[in-house]
């Protein structure tokens, strides 16, 4: 005997009646409302997107330097993860707010920061003498300007999850604090990689390595800014 499609013998509850005589009722179908759920792939998805420039800096930094010392590799991604950390807090504080403000111009502090400094380390790598020491990536005043520069896209990631439906990883106490913890570790592994990796590369190009990793900061900035301006969908 053949079934509507609606009606199938194994999705069915049998019923007895008065008299012995059985019908089969069909189950009633659940169907569950879908919505963004913010699951541990897709903060670590967030969280990856976010260091990735934090990565490429690591890498150029790395080339300036002649060995990857455990301190100095700590020094630079720890302050690139605690950034990382630290900006999504302050946009998760001023939430909507200041969101829109932010975005208007976060590529070009980006950008001017990044130029900035990736342009003062090309003067001076180009302008040292036998004596005068290149520019020293885990110097204070660089690494706060490099982490700044290129966490400020977390800001507005911040901002984001205080308006986004509370689920999944946000739902727990202290889910924010979770997913920020998260966040800072992801770009800490990231970016002790990224200084590996540069500081190897460094080796092979000589003295040239500051030049490139200058450069490379430069190029950053400037990709910052045309995905918001010119490439902005």
């Amino acid at each position: 005997m053949a079934f509507p499609p609606f009606f199938r013998p194994e999705k069915a509850i049998h019923i007895r009646m008065p008299g012995g005589i059985g019908i089969n009722k069909p189950k009633k179908q659940i169907t569950r409302k879908g919505g963004k759920n913010m699951d541990i792939l897709t903060l670590l998805l967030i969280a990856c997107s976010l260091a990735m420039d934090a990565f490429a800096v690591s890498v150029s930094s790395g080339m300036m330097m002649c060995r990857a010392r455990i301190g100095q590799t700590l020094r630079i991604a720890g302050s690139f993860a605690f950034f990382q950390f630290l900006m999504p807090l302050i946009g998760y504080g001023v939430a909507r707010t200041f969101a829109d403000k932010i975005e208007a111009v976060d590529h070009w502090v980006a950008f001017l920061l990044l130029s900035f400094i990736g342009a003062k380390m090309v003067y001076d790598a180009m302008h040292e003498g036998e004596d005068e020491p290149a520019a020293d990536p885990c110097q204070f005043k660089n690494l706060i300007v490099m982490s700044i520069a290129t966490s400020i896209d977390a800001l507005a990631v911040g901002a984001s999850f205080a308006v986004m439906p509370h689920t999944g990883l946000l739902a727990l106490p202290a889910g924010f604090l979770i997913c920020t913890l998260i966040i800072g570790l992801v770009t800490l592994v990231i970016c002790v990689l990224g200084v590996v990796i540069g500081c190897r590369t460094g080796n092979l190009l000589g003295k040239r390595a500051a030049v490139a990793g200058g450069i490379v900061l430069i190029l950053i900035g400037l990709k910052i800014l045309l995905e918001h301006t010119v490439f902005a969908g």
